[in-house]
C-alpha cells in the first residue's frame, strides 16, 4: 500500500492525515504527546484547542466563516468534529473543547489506514511523502533541522505584526494619498491628527489593556526589543510618536497645504490595494483595545480590521518562495508543511492548510497533478498568500479575510455585506466544481 508520514497531531496534522487516509494512503502519524508536552498543551488528546474554544464567525460574509463552509463542503474532519460538538455561541462556532478533541482523537485512532506513533520526531525524513505540522511551538531539535534545510534566515521564531485594515473602510474624506516630501509615488494613505486628537489618542493608547502573556511568550519577550510595541514607545514620552512613526514632516495635506500635528501612515499590503497596514503599529494590546483605540485615528473611525497586531512566540516559515500553493516545499516537493508554521493564523486557517497539504500529498503518491485551489476561494486565497506573500517584503501570518480574495470584476451596489455575499457565492460555486479525488 502507498504510504505517507504526518508529523504532529494538531488540527492541521489530523486534517492532513485524515485526507490522506480517506484516499487509501497508509499514514504513520507521529505525535510526541503524551510522552512530551509543549508549554502550551495540557491534554494528551489530538487537535487540542490551546487558547479559545471559539472557531469564530460562522457567517459566510465573514472571511473565516466562508473558509469553514468551504471546508465543510469538501469533507473536512475538523469541521465535522466542530459541528458535532458545538455549544451555543450566537453567530460564532464554538465547541466543547474536550468533546471536540475526543471526537477527533477517536476518528484518527480508529481509522484503518492511520497508525499513531507516540514519539518525538527530531529529524526530517530524507525521502518519502511527509507532511510537517508541528505547530508554532515546534521543538528545538526539529526546528533546527528545518532551519538547516531551508536556510536559517527563512525561519522566524516570533511574530510581531501591525494591524491590517480593509481599504474600503478608510474614510477618504479625511485620509489622503501622499509620499513624504512628494518623493516617489503617492503610495501611502495618511491620516492627519490635530494636537487635540493626538492627545486624546495618546492617553487612550498608554492606558489601554495589554493582552495576557502565556508563559511560553513571556520567556521569549526579549526578542521583541528590535520591534517595539507602539504602546511601549508612546510610554517613553508624549511626543515620542511624533518623532517616530507619526512624524508629520514632509506630509502636507493636499486639501489644506499644511502639515498636521501628527500623521498615521498606512502602507499597501497587497497588489490589489484592498488591504493596508498601520506603519509602525506593532502592538501587544488586546484585540478589543486595538479596535477601540485605533479607531480614534481620524479616517479609521469605521475601520474594519482584517488582522489585529500581535506579538508572541511563533515558529513559522518565511513561506513565499519556499512553499508553493499546494504547501509543498519547492526544492523538495515530497515534503509538505501545514498549520501555523506556514504563516496562516488561526484554528480554521491551520485546518485549511492541513486539508490542502493532505489532499496534495495523496495526489502526489497516486501519480496525480497538484490541486491548486482558485484564488476566488478562501482556501485558495490563503494558499496564494502563503506561497506568494504581500507587497511589503516582510511576510507576516494572516487570518482568512476578504481582502486576500481575488477582487470582483465589477463594483457591487449595496455596501460591504452585499459585496461579500457575492464573493462568498462565487467561492462556493467554485468549490462545488472541484474534484479532490476522494
Amino acid at each position: 500500500m502507498n504510504k505517507a508520514r504526518v508529523i504532529g497531531a494538531g488540527l492541521a496534522g489530523c486534517e492532513a492525515a485524515w485526507q490522506l487516509a480517506e484516499r487509501g494512503i497508509a499514514v504513520d502519524l507521529y505525535e510526541m504527546k503524551p510522552r512530551k508536552m509543549t508549554p502550551a498543551h495540557r491534554s494528551p488528546g489530538f487537535a487540542e484547542l490551546v487558547c479559545s474554544n471559539s472557531l469564530r464567525s460562522d457567517r459566510t460574509t465573514n472571511g473565516v466563516g466562508l473558509l469553514k463552509e468551504e471546508l465543510r463542503r469538501m469533507g473536512s474532519l475538523i469541521l465535522t468534529a466542530a459541528d458535532a460538538t458545538r455549544v451555543p455561541a450566537g453567530s460564532a462556532l464554538a465547541v466543547d473543547r474536550d468533546c471536540f478533541s475526543a471526537y477527533v482523537t477517536g476518528k484518527i485512532r480508529s481509522h484503518p489506514n492511520i497508525t499513531v506513533i507516540e514519539e518525538e520526531v527530531t529529524a526530517l525524513p530524507e525521502d518519502g511523502v511527509t507532511v510537517v505540522a508541528t505547530g508554532p511551538l515546534t521543538a528545538e531539535p526539529l526546528a533546527d533541522r528545518i532551519a538547516a534545510l531551508i536556510g536559517g534566515k527563512q525561519l522566524h521564531f516570533y511574530d510581531a505584526a501591525a494591524p491590517i485594515v480593509d481599504a474600503s473602510s478608510v474614510n477618504m474624506d479625511i485620509a489622503y494619498f501622499a509620499s513624504r516630501y512628494d518623493k516617489g509615488d503617492a503610495d501611502y494613505l495618511n491620516c492627519p491628527m490635530t494636537e487635540e486628537q493626538y492627545n486624546a489618542f495618546y492617553e487612550a493608547l498608554i492606558t489601554a489593556e495589554a493582552a495576557e502573556l502565556h508563559d511560553f511568550d513571556r520567556a521569549e519577550l526579549k526578542v521583541f526589543e528590535g520591534c517595539m510595541p507602539v504602546e511601549i514607545m508612546a510610554a517613553r514620552g508624549r511626543e515620542t510618536l511624533c518623532y517616530g512613526p507619526l512624524k508629520p514632516v514632509g506630509l502636507r495635506d493636499p486639501r489644506t497645504g499644511r502639515e498636521a500635528y501628527a500623521v498615521v501612515q498606512l502602507r499597501r499590503e497587497n497588489a490589489e490595494g484592498t488591504m493596508y497596514n498601520l506603519v509602525g503599529f506593532q502592538t501587544h494590546l488586546r484585540f478589543s483595545e486595538q479596535q477601540r483605540v485605533f479607531r480614534m485615528i481620524p479616517g479609521l473611525e469605521n475601520a474594519e480590521f482584517l488582522r489585529y497586531g500581535v506579538m508572541h512566540r511563533n515558529t513559522y516559515l518565511n513561506s513565499p518562495g519556499l512553499l508553493d500553493a499546494s504547501y509543498a516545499l519547492r526544492r523538495r516537493p515530497d515534503l509538505f508543511f501545514a498549520g501555523q508554521m506556514t504563516g496562516v493564523e488561526g484554528y480554521i486557517e491551520s485546518t485549511a492548510s492541513g486539508f490542502v497539504a493532505g489532499v496534495n500529498a495523496a495526489r502526489q503518491i497516486l501519480g496525480g497533478e497538484a490541486l491548486i485551489f482558485p484564488r476566488t476561494t478562501m482556501i485558495g486565497a490563503m494558499a496564494a498568500y502563503v506561497s506568494e506573500g504581500g507587497m511589503t517584503g516582510n511576510f507576516q501570518p494572516m487570518n482568512a479575510n476578504f481582502g486576500i480574495l481575488e477582487p470582483l470584476p465589477a463594483r457591487v451596489k449595496g455596501g460591504k455585506i452585499a459585496k461579500y455575499e457575492v464573493m462568498a457565492a462565487r467561492a462556493l460555486e467554485a468549490i462545488a466544481a472541484i474534484d479532490t479525488g476522494r
